[in-house]
């Protein structure tokens, strides 16, 4: 019987893990666009954090350079954040019923 349910465990982590590859690799290829400037800066990057597509508005090139560099960076962050954010969500849908402690960190 614990023979079993050790077999099955295995299983069971196996089918997890698999799932899990299968979700990061689908992370990897999502795309999101970060922000700034009420969308007057958009940057596009996938989930392995490449950005693919920088977008400013031409408003923004006659403003001062320390504008456009700020605008820049907050874009970047969001994207990122958003990266972050999908990246959490995907894994929650798959690590869903587990009874994983609240504090448990996935090894990526």
């Amino acid at each position: 019987m614990m023979k079993g349910g050790m077999g099955n465990m295995m299983k069971q982590a196996q089918e997890m893990q698999e799932k899990m590859q299968k979700v990061q690799e689908e992370i990897a290829e999502t795309e999101v666009t970060g922000e700034a400037g009420a969308g007057m800066i958009k940057v596009t990057m996938n989930g392995r954090h490449d950005v693919s597509s920088v977008n400013i508005d031409p408003s923004v090139m006659e403003e001062d350079k320390e504008l456009l560099e700020d605008l820049l960076a907050a874009a970047v962050n969001d994207a990122v954040r958003k990266v972050e954010t999908t990246s959490k969500e995907r894994m929650e849908e798959v690590t869903a019923g587990m009874n994983l402690p609240a504090d448990f960190k996935m090894p990526f």
